[in-house]
C-alpha cells in the first residue's frame, strides 16, 4: 500500500513561510495545530499502522524548492525501510528551468514537479497563479517535463479544468496527476453537480491520473456520506487504475485522524479496486 500524497517538515531545517506566519487563516483553515515540525517516524507510524509500506512525498511551499528536495532526499536515505519519492517544486516557466530540473534530477527520489495553478478562489484572486494556464512559458515547461519523463502534479479548482485540459492537450507526453480530485471546494448540490461536469475535461486524457486526497480541506466536518459521491465520481470517469489514494497529511490531520481517513475510503471504495486505488496506480505511476 502506497500512500500518494502527504507532506514533512522540519522547522529547523528548512524554511516554510506559510508555517512560520502566525494568525494567517489559510483556505484550509487554521493551520496553527500543524505549525509544528512533522517527521517520518511520525508520519510513518500511523500509515504503517493501516498496512501501508512506502509513500509519495509533495512539495508543501518552502522558500526554496531544492533545499526541500534535498532534505527529502536526505530523510529518505536515511529510512531505507519506509522507501519514500518525491514530487518537487520548480517554477516552469523560469528561464533556467533546464538548469534547475538538472539539479532535481540529481536526487534519485525526485520522479515529479508541482507547480500549484488554483488553491481556492480567494487565495487565487491574490497570487495570480491561475494567470499560469494562460503562459506559453508554461507550456514549454510541461512538455520539458515530459521530455524527460517526469510527472507533473496538477492542483487546481473546477472552473480552471476546462482551460486545463487544453494546455494538456498540447504536451501529451507528460503524465499528470490531479490532486485532491480537482479541489472540489463548492459542496452545494449544484457545485458538486458542476464539479463532476468540469472534471470530465481532464479524465478523458489519457494520461492523467486522480487523486483521492485532500477531501477535508472544504469539508471540515466531513463524513463518509458527504465525501462518498465525489469518490464515486472519480472511480467511474478515471476507473480504478487511475485513482489512487493520499492521505494529504498532516493538512487533513485538522479534520481527523490517519485511521479514520483510510477507514472512510477503505468502506467506500469497493473491495475490487482497492489493490489498484491503495497501492498499484500510484506504484505505477511514481516508479516506487
Amino acid at each position: 500500500m502506497i500512500d500518494a500524497h502527504h507532506h514533512l517538515w522540519d522547522l529547523s531545517a528548512v524554511n516554510y513561510p506559510w508555517l512560520e506566519a502566525t494568525g494567517v487563516t489559510r483556505f484550509f483553515g487554521d493551520p496553527k495545530p500543524i505549525q509544528r515540525d512533522y517527521l517520518v517516524d511520525e508520519f510513518s507510524r500511523d500509515a504503517s499502522a493501516e498496512g501501508f509500506t512506502g509513500s509519495v512525498h509533495i512539495q508543501v511551499g518552502a522558500a526554496d524548492g531544492l533545499a526541500e528536495a534535498k532534505w527529502v532526499q536526505h530523510i529518505a536515505e536515511q529510512n531505507p525501510n519506509w522507501p519514500m519519492v518525491q514530487v518537487v517544486f520548480c517554477d516552469l516557466t523560469s528561464p533556467d528551468l533546464s538548469a534547475q530540473l538538472d539539479a532535481f534530477e540529481a536526487l534519485s527520489t525526485v520522479r515529479g514537479v508541482r507547480q500549484i495553478i488554483g488553491r481556492a478562489p480567494g487565495e487565487d484572486t491574490a497570487t495570480g497563479t491561475n494567470d499560469l494556464l494562460r503562459s506559453p512559458a508554461f507550456l514549454a515547461g510541461l512538455t520539458e517535463v515530459g521530455r524527460r519523463g517526469l510527472s507533473f502534479d496538477l492542483q487546481l479548482i473546477p472552473e480552471l479544468m476546462t482551460a486545463a485540459a487544453n494546455i494538456l492537450e498540447n504536451a501529451t507526453d507528460t503524465r499528470v496527476a490531479l490532486c485532491h480530485a480537482g479541489s472540489p471546494h463548492d459542496r452545494s448540490s449544484r457545485g458538486i453537480d458542476s464539479w463532476a461536469q468540469n472534471l470530465r475535461h481532464l479524465s478523458t486524457l489519457p494520461q492523467v491520473v486522480c487523486k483521492l486526497s485532500g477531501l477535508g480541506m472544504f469539508d471540515h466536518c466531513w463524513t463518509n456520506q458527504t465525501i462518498a459521491p465525489l469518490i464515486d465520481t472519480c472511480l467511474d470517469q478515471f476507473g480504478p487504475e487511475r485513482c489512487m489514494f493520499g492521505s494529504n497529511f498532516p493538512v487533513d490531520s485538522l479534520y481527523s485522524d490517519y485511521a479514520t481517513v483510510v477507514a472512510a475510503h477503505r468502506e467506500i471504495v469497493p473491495e475490487s479496486s482497492h489493490a489498484a486505488v491503495f497501492g498499484r496506480t500510484a506504484a505505477a505511476f511514481y516508479s516506487l
